[in-house]
């Protein structure tokens, strides 16, 4: 045999031998990488309950990192997803996309893949759970927000992706109300402003009205066209023009239009392209928190306390609106956020005074004088009306006076002549008053929690309507016999008790509030401290 002969046929031997091992071993070596894949993704998933529920049930596959046509389009719809952050106003550092791609590309084996995998799961859970029902809880940031954020369970949601389009999921994860969408809308437009400057320089002046000439009014004129109130002019002077403008502005921002430049005006005149831009990304998170599965109803009853005003939604279109009065900004008297079913109303109501009014306001005035507060009859523990004269109100406290107080039914009823009922345990309600006069008031923050309607009669008149052709005359045929009368209503209304300062408008541009009882703003540095941020985009 020849050397060269020996040779080959030890390199054709060792050929055969590679490839026989190769053959015997390749199962093995392909099963031991799928343990550790699957291992790890067990390890990173456990200190989740829901992740690690789903993906025991999937048997611990990838549904991210596969090489799957499936896992490719989920892994680009995520990345497609998060880098629109900024424009939901979330806090765009939670779901870096660059830090996501880093990693992917960094899990070269079996076990980072994994890893890798249960990351993929945490940044899409934290991600649709933010932009589909907010970033805060907001009992957290404010106790009278009694909302209940309706959380999805983080199981659901990844179930959910493996069986849908992952781009058509990713789009329905936001408010699908026409409100957000007008919402994202107007942000844009405040911080393409925000590029350009803002609306320039404060108006330097406590007020200005029609007649006047001078610096501050140019600088009057020049906000107002920034802000769009004001078509180009060269005009120094407040003429008729700029009043309309002001009349509008004021419009716009809740103040009685009388085309002066009051000091309340010029105060909401001079607000920060920032302040407006802080309002709007605040009700984009309140409108993650009523992101509901079933919506708010096809009918519906809002009432926006900083608006100080009640409105009934029929197919999302406007069909009654009315003014109201809210609670004070102090103590206890705040009306509370949430929502609730509204099922009758009472006409010809007796006023049943709350025990913390009765031991609070009437209590020390009938230490005084038991004969105060006349009008409210004081009876016992079954009701009963007790004589004023037989009780030593000077023995009892807040904590051991035994009698409740009752306004029976008349015209000068506390509650008036009608209240609209959604139980509840705030004892909140919508309600008539004879206390017509505050509904004049510019800012309307009196009651002691309870809405007051100014039109609460048509306000029955258009709930009514959908169950008889004649609402008027149902509701007085109750009214004229003069004793307390419920009336159901055959379909329940939602009533969604909520809190703007800053509201769009149907053809476009935005509305603002002030904060009457300072919640935007404790909600805004919340937001700012989880991560959200404001900023100016070149248009």
């Amino acid at each position: 045999m020849s050397q060269r002969f020996s040779v080959n046929l030890k390199l054709h031997l060792r050929v055969i031998s590679v490839a026989t091992i190769l053959a015997l071993t390749w199962p093995f070596a392909a099963t031991a990488q799928v343990t550790a894949f699957k291992q790890a993704v067990a390890e990173a998933a456990a200190q989740d309950t829901d992740i690690a529920a789903f993906y025991r049930a999937n048997d611990f596959d990838p549904i991210w990192t596969g090489s799957s046509s499936d896992d490719k389009a989920r892994r680009q719809a995520l990345l497609d997803a998060v880098v629109t952050a900024n424009a939901h106003g979330l806090p765009a550092g939670r779901y870096d996309a660059t830090m996501l791609k880093t990693k992917m590309q960094g899990a070269t084996d079996p076990r980072a893949r994994g890893h890798v995998e249960v990351e993929l799961s945490k940044v899409f859970l934290q991600f649709a759970r933010d932009i589909q029902t907010g970033i805060l809880t907001p009992s957290r940031i404010d106790s009278e927000i009694k909302r209940t954020v309706p959380l999805r369970n983080g199981t659901s949601y990844l179930a959910a992706l493996t069986t849908s389009s992952p781009a058509a999921f990713f789009k329905a994860l936001p408010p699908q109300s026409p409100e957000y969408a007008r919402l994202m809308k107007e942000k844009r437009v405040l911080e393409m402003r925000l590029a350009q400057g803002g609306w320039g320089p404060k108006v330097n002046a406590d007020s200005l009205k029609p007649g006047q000439t001078g610096n501050a009014v140019v600088a009057l004129r020049n906000r107002l066209i920034l802000m769009g109130y004001l078509g180009r002019t060269a005009q120094a002077g407040f003429d008729a023009q700029m009043q309309a403008a002001v009349q509008s502005f004021q419009q716009d921002n809740g103040l009685s239009a009388d085309g002066v430049a009051g000091a309340v005006t010029m105060a909401e005149i001079n607000r920060d392209v920032e302040d407006r831009l802080a309002s709007v990304i605040v009700a984009m998170e309140r409108e993650r928190w009523i992101n509901l599965p079933e919506g708010l109803g096809e009918r519906h009853i809002k009432v926006n306390l900083t608006d100080f005003s009640a409105k009934i939604y029929d197919d999302d279109k406007l069909t009654f609106e009315t003014r109201s009065v809210i609670g004070a900004d102090q103590g206890d008297r705040r009306s509370p956020e949430f929502s609730d079913v509204m099922e009758f109303m009472v006409i010809n109501p007796s006023w049943y005074v709350p025990r913390s009014i009765v031991t609070k306001e009437y209590l020390p005035k009938l230490k005084s004088n038991r004969n105060a507060v006349s009008h409210l009859i004081i009876t016992d523990r079954n009701g009963r009306q007790i004589n004023r004269g037989s009780v030593n109100f000077s023995a009892y406290n807040a904590r051991n006076f035994p009698f409740s107080m009752r306004q029976p039914p008349s015209s000068t009823n506390a509650l008036g002549l009608v209240k609209f009922m959604f139980p509840n345990k705030y004892n909140i309600y919508l309600h008539d008053t004879p206390s017509k006069s505050l509904f004049d008031r510019e800012s309307r923050a009196f009651s002691h929690g309870c809405i007051r309607l100014q039109q609460p009669f048509e306000f029955a008149y258009a709930l009514l309507a959908k169950q008889t052709s004649d609402p008027q005359g149902l509701f007085h045929s109750r009214l004229n016999g003069g004793k307390e009368q419920r009336v159901t209503l055959d379909e329940p209304v939602p009533v969604h008790l909520i809190y703007r300062t800053a509201i769009t408008k149907a053809k476009g541009g935005l509305e603002y509030r002030r904060d009457v009882y300072g919640r935007d703003a404790r909600i805004w540095g919340a937001l700012r401290n989880a991560g959200v941020a404001l900023r100016a985009v070149q248009g």
